[in-house]
């Protein structure tokens, strides 16, 4: 097709399916509107952007709620998570080293699935990165408002430390991280990524700190009974603490600006899975071990790991150290999936999906200036007035859906382009891919009622927002922001 033609008239059902050529997918990565994104991320970069994304999001945050769900048990149900992850990550690997650019799993749906199931996806992770970032947020300031109260003496006041519902008028603390990393995401990518490997360093220093503690408090009486809700509690856990791993795929944003796409985006995602899991599975059992389950429920504190090293030296340096560490750890979660937030919107507005203004780069930073900003705000505002709980269960259900479609798209692509070159090819093939749809499913049926209303709803809108503009404003349909497609 030439420049500034449209394409021959198809049928309404045949143009929700049309899907967007791989190698025209690719050869527009990195353009943007005013200039282009700049390749500074290496394979370390990339893995630690991943970790910086995942680890710390369940750890610091979701914990205390998942506990009593399935007692000690809760360290199978990262497990049952972290196998769902695998499946989904070995997807989500093979089609990142194939089609290396920003748009994660909606560009891989775009190629596969067909521009409507490409939009849903798109839509599940606006679900997913900009609610999960909201979710984090709150826990950042509950940590915030622990470490004030061990060094100090002082808490925020309720007022200001929680949204409306939990006793509070907006989350002040929820609103200054966000806006933190959105002024370090301002300054360029690759002051972001420095400043990202800083901070996952510090985790990872942090939660060794919180193991080495704990486990001078090990009591084997606390592992017993180890699933006293059997199965179905250690699945429902599993179900809420996988948003534990949401952020494993955070390297596959980044595709634009990697300098080996190919080669390291693979790599990058499994890595970081691995580093992930193994973390996650020596607190999680260093907490349960510290402290009875049934205290966790009892706490009602946010900051969980902080009260386990609380209840379990019955001193407050601890706590100090590792609120402090999660407060600037926790930063990072939200830092790199902003940027993954921003990167994806970049795709879905150079294909016409979303208004240009996402698509626009600063000639001199290299970064979409008005999309961070645009994004910093509505994250802002959720993180300041939804309470968590809410903000977990609904991004757990938009992201296995979009894992689900990846997996999915790795079937296809193989069927339709088996001539693509692939970096990385998921071993087991089909087995492994149909297995990752098999597991997120299995999941999301574990969710709640509220949230499958909520997940429904978010849809509908969705498609709503797909028919009243996308639609028409597709590239590839040779609409409005076709104009200039190749």
């Amino acid at each position: 097709m030439t420049a500034g033609t449209k394409p021959a008239p198809v049928s309404f059902a045949r143009s929700l399916l049309r899907t967007k050529p791989v190698d025209r997918i690719v050869a527009e990565g990195g353009q943007g509107e005013g200039g282009e994104l700049r390749r500074t991320m290496g394979l370390l970069q990339l893995t630690l952007f991943s970790v910086g994304a995942t680890l710390g999001t369940g750890i610091f945050v979701v914990l205390g709620e998942a506990v009593p769900l399935a007692g000690p048990a809760v360290v199978l149900s990262f497990v049952l998570a972290a196998v769902t992850a695998l499946f989904s990550a070995l997807s989500y690997a093979e089609l990142a080293g194939t089609i290396p650019v920003s748009g994660s799993s909606y560009s891989y749906s775009y190629a596969t699935l067909g521009e409507l199931v490409a939009w849903v996806c798109g839509w599940c992770l606006l679900l997913e990165y900009a609610v999960s970032v909201s979710a984090v947020a709150v826990g950042w300031g509950a940590y915030l408002s622990a470490f004030f109260d061990d060094a100090a003496g002082f808490t925020i006041p309720a007022a200001l430390a929680g949204p409306p519902g939990e006793g509070g008028v907006v989350n002040v603390p929820a609103v200054v991280v966000v806006l933190l990393a959105m002024f370090l995401l301002l300054r360029g990518t690759s002051e972001s990524a420095t400043a990202n490997t800083i901070m996952v360093f510090l985790k990872i220093g942090v939660l060794l700190f919180f193991c080495a503690v704990a486990f001078t408090a090990f009591r084997s009486g606390n592992l017993s009974p180890f699933a006293p809700m059997g199965w179905a509690g250690i699945s429902a856990a599993g179900s809420k603490v996988f948003f534990s791993y949401i952020g494993f795929d955070a390297a596959s944003t980044a595709g634009e600006e990697a300098k080996n796409p190919r080669r390291d985006l693979p790599l990058a995602i499994v890595l970081s899975l691995a580093i992930v899991t193994t973390v996650y599975v020596l607190v999680g059992l260093a907490a349960v071990a510290a402290m009875h389950w049934t205290r966790f429920s009892l706490s009602g504190s946010e900051a969980s790991l902080a009260e386990v090293l609380n209840v379990a030296t019955g001193r407050t340096w601890p706590s100090m150290i590792l609120s402090l560490g999660a407060v600037i750890a926790i930063a990072s979660v939200v830092l790199t999936v902003m940027y993954g937030q921003t990167r994806i919107l970049f795709a879905m507005s150079r294909d016409g999906l979303v208004p240009d203004v996402f698509q626009k780069v600063s000639p001199r930073r290299r970064v979409p200036v008005a999309n961070t900003v645009i994004v910093a705000a509505f994250i802002g505002t959720l993180g300041a007035v939804v309470p968590l709980g809410r903000l977990v269960d609904a991004t757990s259900i938009g992201t296995l859906f979009a894992f689900a479609l990846v997996s999915v798209g790795v079937i296809v692509l193989r069927r339709t382009r088996p001539d693509l070159p692939r970096s990385f090819r998921t071993p087991l093939y089909p087995l492994t891919p149909l297995a990752g749809v098999g597991f997120c499913v299995y999941l999301m049926v574990g969710l709640g009622g509220v949230t499958w209303t909520v997940f429904a709803l978010w849809s509908l809108v969705g498609l709503a927002a797909y028919f009243l503009y996308g639609r028409r404003h597709s590239r590839l349909a040779g609409g409005p922001s076709g104009r200039s497609a190749p």
